[in-house]
Formats: C-alpha cells, sequence, structure tokens
C-alpha cells in the first residue's frame, strides 16, 4: 500500500467519523470544505434537503490567481460568507471534511467567521 494511498484512506475513515457526528438542517446548514494541491473549495449545505445553498472556490474568483494558497483560502472564506448572508444564512455546522485544522482549513474558517458566519 502507498503512502498517498494510506493516507486517503485515513482522511476518509476520519470523514466518515465526522460526518456521522454532524449533519446540516435548514436552521443550521453545513459548511463542508475540499482542499486539492491547487485549490480549495467552500459549500453550504443543507442535508435535509440534499440541496447546496452556497459556495465558493479558488477557480471561480479571478483575485484568487496567481495568488499565495493560504491567501486564497481567506478570500474563499470571505465569499462563501458573502453568498450565505445573501442566502439568509447566519449561523452554520463546520465541516472540515477529514482535514486537519490547521493551515488552509483554518484560514478558510477564520475568514468566513469574519465574514459574519457563526459556527
Amino acid at each position: 500500500m502507498s503512502v498517498a494511498s494510506k493516507k486517503l484512506k485515513t482522511r476518509m475513515r476520519i470523514k466518515a467519523r465526522i460526518r456521522g457526528k454532524i449533519s446540516g438542517t435548514t436552521e443550521r446548514p453545513r459548511l463542508t470544505i475540499f482542499r486539492s494541491n491547487k485549490q480549495i473549495y467552500a459549500q453550504i449545505v443543507d442535508d435535509s434537503t440534499g440541496k447546496t445553498l452556497a459556495s465558493s472556490s479558488s477557480r471561480a474568483i479571478a483575485e484568487a490567481a496567481g495568488v499565495a494558497k493560504m491567501d486564497q483560502a481567506k478570500l474563499v472564506g470571505t465569499k462563501v460568507a458573502e453568498a450565505a448572508k445573501a442566502a439568509g444564512i447566519a449561523n452554520v455546522v463546520f465541516d472540515r471534511n477529514g482535514y486537519l485544522y490547521h493551515g488552509r482549513v483554518k484560514c478558510l474558517a477564520d475568514a468566513a467567521r469574519e465574514g459574519g458566519l457563526q459556527f
């Protein structure tokens, strides 16, 4: 088993454990993130209806091109908070999706909090 395969398997196990404990509702949807090697994505999901209420990604933001990854995460956090406010969402449940709460994940969460989301 390769190191990358083992790492992915471990993250999927952690992700399943987290998702077993938290779920987004209509009153308090779930803010979930996905982090690839080059990009970062954020979605606000209502799990009771299975709908994405707001989203943002570093690919969709023109200012994020050619910027450091930590700054991309801050931009995405700010934009997802703006999209949530436009959709009338103030409180969310944070789903780190199996990633450590460190680095880009933390930057995105802090920027979303500064943008007005509460979690």
